[in-house]
């Protein structure tokens, strides 16, 4: 991964010290982490700013990795031209549906490598509908199974099958940078 710059992009809350993101990086210390100023307010606009604020900090190319709401914080800045987005592994987004942001984030195609992975029994969005998302965003889509949010509730620990997802693009997209 050194080729890249990595950032971890939470959802509500911050992904908690058990989340996955979390434990990926105390596995990986370079992998950096997009701090929002209110993890209990879902607002895509100041969101999505704070991501297009941290991707400029660095001119290296840059695999985001967001969880729930920070997909579509990720996706708002991708339509907004984030720079040095190279690639990124959406998993479980909420549904745009129930923050009233389908028409905001309709058909806005990330025009990057990425990858949306989603859950068969996800209560933020089931498959069928994150299915509809991926075509929207023009993304690859993935259902993992019953993984639930994918999240620390999911009890998948490390997710090394999470991991093994973002070496893929990684390999993909340092294709497009060699």
């Amino acid at each position: 991964m050194s080729d890249f710059r990595v950032l971890i992009v939470p959802g509500l809350h911050g992904s908690e010290p058990e989340h996955w993101q979390s434990r990926w990086q105390r596995l990986y210390p370079a992998f950096e982490r997009v701090e929002q100023a209110d993890w209990e307010t879902p607002d895509l606009n100041v969101w999505s700013d704070q991501l297009l604020h941290v991707l400029r900090r660095s001119p290296k190319p840059t695999l985001v990795v967001a969880h729930s709401f920070g997909c579509l914080a990720t996706v708002r800045a991708a339509g907004y031209g984030a720079p040095n987005l190279a690639a990124a592994l959406l998993v479980a987004p909420a549904d745009p549906d129930k923050f009233g942001l389908s028409a905001s984030l309709g058909a806005r195609p990330l025009a990057k490598p990425s990858l949306l992975v989603g859950s068969t029994n996800d209560p933020w969005m089931a498959c069928e509908r994150a299915s509809f998302w991926a075509k929207m965003w023009g993304t690859d889509f993935l259902c993992a199974g019953d993984l639930g949010h994918i999240n620390a509730e999911s009890g998948i620990g490390d997710w090394l099958f999470g991991l093994s997802l973002l070496e893929r693009l990684r390999f993909a997209t340092a294709i497009l940078y060699s």
